[in-house]
């Protein structure tokens, strides 16, 4: 058949197995989260984050349907969270968070990635303590100072607000997080690209030149493990067209 239609089916393949990983992340999460408290969002501040969180990533409606309703059932399934850390390619700093129904499964399967990818694996707290926690909310935009004032009028504790390419970026503190939300909403602005309680990482490492594909490599690997849920990374790549536009 051609190598043009080995390109297409490898491309298709690539995007339905990326497309099954991210199903299965969020209605792990989304089980977690109901199992946890009620079925209703509206009554369920954790069901409601991850609803947020996926917004926008194109979950199916039965995904998160069949997710709810197993999480109301008799089904005994039990997920384990567990958060692994270490360093990339380049100096990158990564931190790793897994729901798994096997722990040692989750935790063979990250390391063997950070030992044969370019990574080393550290123990707890050998990067975390340049990460911070908080609420991360953006949407289009780039009135900064109006989006900022917003907020304080509405007694919501705000870390930062900053806009790039037309995107407002909104930190807060995780407790006002739910808070910021409501007051965006109510002065319109709904349409979040992102919304959710993040790590922040407080100083970035520059990636560039060939690390650039290794970090990739390594990047990719993680994110198609079934177990991964959420990678947290303080990378910053600048790619060689942006090099070639500071000289």
């Amino acid at each position: 058949m051609g190598r043009a239609h080995e390109v297409r089916a490898a491309s298709m393949a690539a995007t339905a197995k990326t497309k099954s990983a991210l199903y299965m992340k969020a209605s792990k999460e989304i089980y977690m989260a109901a199992k946890t408290g009620d079925s209703d969002p509206k009554n369920n501040l954790a069901l409601r984050a991850v609803l947020e969180k996926y917004k926008g990533q194109s979950i199916p409606r039965d995904v998160i349907k069949r997710a709810i309703e197993k999480s109301q059932g008799t089904d005994s399934a039990v997920y384990f969270e567990n958060r692994y850390e270490g360093f990339g390619p380049g100096g990158t700093m990564f931190i790793v968070d897994t729901l798994a129904d096997n722990e040692k499964r989750a935790f063979a399967l990250v390391r063997a990635i950070f030992n044969h990818k370019g990574g080393k694996i550290g123990n707890s707290g050998t990067v975390a303590y340049n990460f911070k926690k908080c609420g991360e909310i953006e949407f289009d935009g780039d009135n900064v100072d109006e989006i900022t004032e917003m907020l304080i009028l509405g007694d919501v504790d705000v870390k930062d607000v900053s806009a790039e390419d037309n995107i407002v970026t909104v930190l807060t503190s995780t407790d006002d997080f739910h808070k910021a939300e409501d007051v965006l909403k109510e002065n319109g602005i709904e349409d979040f690209l992102t919304d959710e309680v993040t790590l922040i990482p407080d100083l970035k490492v520059d990636v560039t030149g060939d690390d650039v594909r290794k970090y990739r490599n390594f990047y990719d690997a993680l994110d198609e493990i079934e177990d991964v849920q959420t990678i947290y990374t303080n990378a910053n790549i600048i790619e060689d067209e942006e090099k070639e536009e500071e000289k």
